[in-house]
Order: structure tokens, then C-alpha cells, then sequence
């Protein structure tokens, strides 16, 4: 059991999904959470779940030693400037605000205060996220500790943070995308016969199968779907009908879409 002290600042949705993560995990208790959010009734079911919940983001940070920024780029300039002066040498701050940098946030806190950014996924809640990480050489050991306590809601890797508005659309925006492919297979399976609930559970475990076995064997989707095919079937005929339709084109697009608008998210003051 870790017990560090959590605090979740701006917390909305992929913030509530960190921490139901962290506590499904067993690695943390929710007593040990803090959660902050300006309508704090939106937080009313956190609370009745064990987690701390406040309106203030200076007192939730008084006894944390993790902090999360999770407010939207447009809040964090106000958020900074409410606890700047609060957030000391001890603390590490892990920021999941899309298109800002370390260097931003260091111009608001100081450069002597652990900075990490980090880009998970609301699967975060059933620690089945991907976040991707980076941070600057001087805050190694922070980037560690973020590292490990990622981990515990899913799965991590360290990038470039020149590749963090990139990560923010191939694994936060992507859940969006695979599950609109998920649904788009489920209409598809009513159009050939099934019942809504059955082509959506069809669609669902198929989908989970796909990626595990990607993952569990640590093989590329080309030699998977070669398992798949065969000579004038039916797979590699469907398969030919979608990138005729432009399938591959219009997923590329849409996540390269997403990372040039992450990166006009953030003005600064």
C-alpha cells in the first residue's frame, strides 16, 4: 500500500478516472485523495465513494505530495497563480493539461519545483490507461516516481515532451476514436442481422481480443490479420472494401488533426 497524499486539482473526467484507478488498484486509498473542483457537487458521488472533495485548491494541496493539474488549458494561468505560493521543493506536480509545456508552468511556479507531464487515458479507471510521460533532465527522480505511479492504473512510456501533443492524440483523443471504430462495427453487425445488444457485445469482445493479442504477443497487426486471411476469402475482401472507402486515410487524418489542435489549446496570458 502507498500512502502518499494525492491531490487532483480541476477535477473532471480523466481526473476522476485517475483516481478511481489508483484506488481500484489497491496501491492507494481514497481517504488519501484529494479531489477539487469549482462545482463541487459534480464531486458528490467521489465523496460518497471515500474521497476527499473541496472547492479549494490551496487546501487540498496543504498535506499532498503529489499534485495533478487537471483542468482544461484555458483554467491552468488561474489555477497557477491560486497555488504558486503554496507548492514548495517536496512536491511533485504532474501536469495532464494538453499543449502546456514545462517551461510554461516553471514561469508561474519556479524552476526548482519537480515538474512531470503526463498523458493517460479515462481507461485510467480501470487501470487500463496508456499514459505517456516526459519531463526535463534535472527532474529525473520526479519522472521516476510519476512513472511508477502511473503504472499502477495501466501502462506507460516515456517520451520527448516535443511528443507530448501527439501522445495527447494517439492514446487520450484515441479512446474516442476506437470506440467510435467499435460502434461502427456494431451498426454494421445490426445491418447484417444481429440485435443492437448483440452486435455491441460482438463488436466489444472482438475488439478486446484484437488487442490482446497484439499486446500479449507482442506481434504487429499485419501478422495478426495474416492469421485471418486466406486466398478470395471473406476477410481480405472486407478489408480491401474499407481501405477502398478510405478507412486507414480517415483514421490517420483524424489523429493528425487532433495533434495540430492540441497544440493551439494553450494561449498564454
Amino acid at each position: 500500500m502507498n500512502n502518499s497524499k494525492i491531490a487532483i486539482l480541476g477535477c473532471g473526467n480523466i481526473g476522476s478516472a485517475i483516481a478511481k484507478g489508483l484506488n481500484k488498484s489497491g496501491q492507494y486509498l481514497a481517504t488519501n485523495i484529494t479531489l477539487t473542483r469549482r462545482k463541487i457537487e459534480h464531486l458528490q458521488s467521489m465523496g460518497d465513494s471515500g474521497f476527499n472533495i473541496t472547492a479549494d485548491n490551496r487546501e487540498a494541496i496543504k498535506k499532498a505530495e503529489v499534485i495533478i493539474l487537471a483542468v482544461t488549458p484555458g483554467q491552468i494561468n488561474e489555477l497557477l497563480e491560486d497555488i504558486a505560493t503554496q507548492i514548495n521543493k517536496t512536491h511533485l506536480v504532474i501536469s495532464i493539461v494538453s499543449g502546456v509545456s514545462i517551461s510554461e508552468i516553471q514561469s508561474m511556479v519556479g524552476s526548482e519545483i519537480s515538474i512531470v507531464r503526463a498523458m493517460p487515458n479515462t481507461a485510467a479507471a480501470i487501470c487500463e490507461s496508456m499514459t505517456c510521460l516526459s519531463s526535463i533532465p534535472q527532474f529525473e527522480d520526479g519522472l521516476k516516481n510519476a512513472q511508477s505511479f502511473f503504472n499502477t492504473v495501466g501502462k506507460t512510456l516515456i517520451i520527448d515532451e516535443e511528443q507530448m501533443a501527439s501522445a495527447t492524440a494517439l492514446c487520450a483523443c484515441g479512446v474516442a476514436f476506437f470506440l467510435r471504430t467499435i460502434r461502427a462495427a456494431s451498426q454494421g453487425g445490426i445491418e447484417i442481422g444481429f440485435h443492437s445488444d448483440e452486435a455491441f457485445t460482438i463488436a466489444s469482445q472482438t475488439a478486446r481480443g484484437a488487442a490482446t493479442l497484439l499486446l500479449d504477443n507482442d506481434s504487429h497487426p499485419e501478422a495478426e490479420i495474416d492469421q485471418v486471411t486466406t486466398p478470395m476469402g471473406a476477410t481480405i475482401a472486407g478489408l480491401n472494401e474499407m481501405e477502398h472507402q478510405g478507412f486507414s486515410s480517415a483514421m490517420i487524418k483524424g489523429i493528425t488533426t487532433s495533434t495540430e489542435k492540441v497544440s493551439k489549446l494553450f494561449k498564454k496570458n
